[in-house]
């Protein structure tokens, strides 16, 4: 029986750090790569979903927590990164990360984890199991509800009568990434409509009276 081979696409910014992971793939019989970019905007570029994207940023923050989430769109990322403070590895896996991996890591530690990825687990970097089980165990009360931060502001844009478009100018986002927050959102809080999720932000204390959607916007 042929044994099945998964699409794997890789984005990082640097030349040598593309044909390193291209090469880790490629070199696992399973694997072929089919798409090798720069950045997270250029694979959108493509039409085809991947079945593990890997993702290699030098250090993470707020605007590439953000790219973990367009790259769901497209298959399950695999992360390779520094974390050091906010935003958390533990942010960075519900932005939607299906894998984070230190780039001090050993390559064998990519290859487990686009093995273990593509069949539907999750990965995370031994190095780093002790940093992500402090996390898990300092976790504030904005965390308690399941939300992210960067979901914790979209609520409260929603909450605040501001269309998606309007919160994707005003976080610096495509449309999209929005549209993608305010569905994991309904998701976790289990409600359907923007009425409930106005309700929850005030639940959760997450409603401010001050923002006031303009017509200029």
């Amino acid at each position: 029986m042929e044994e099945l081979v998964f699409t794997v696409a890789v984005v990082a910014d640097h030349p040598i750090t593309r044909a390193g992971l291209e090469k880790l793939a490629s070199d696992d019989a399973t694997m072929r790569v089919v798409a090798t970019v720069g950045s997270v905007a250029e694979l959108h570029k493509t039409t085809d979903r991947y079945d593990v994207v890997v993702l290699s940023i030098p250090q993470m923050d707020v605007t590439t927590v953000d790219e973990v989430v367009e790259v769901t769109e497209l298959g399950q990322p695999l992360v390779i990164s520094q974390w050091s403070g906010s935003p958390t590895v533990l942010a960075t896996v519900r932005a939607g990360a299906r894998g984070c991996i230190s780039r001090s890591a050993e390559q064998r530690d990519v290859r487990d984890a686009m093995r273990v990825i593509v069949r539907g687990g999750f990965y995370l970097c031994p190095r780093m199991l002790g940093q992500f089980q402090m996390e898990l165990a300092n976790r504030d009360t904005d965390e308690q509800s399941g939300l992210a931060p960067r979901e914790i502001e979209t609520l409260r844009w929603i909450a605040s009568g501001f269309t998606h478009s309007q919160i994707a100018t005003r976080m610096g986002l495509s449309q999209a990434t929005v549209n993608t927050y305010a569905k994991r959102i309904r998701a976790k809080l289990n409600v359907n409509n923007k009425a409930d999720l106005t309700r929850m932000a005030i639940e959760l204390g997450h409603f401010s009276h001050s923002r006031r959607p303009s017509s200029a916007a």
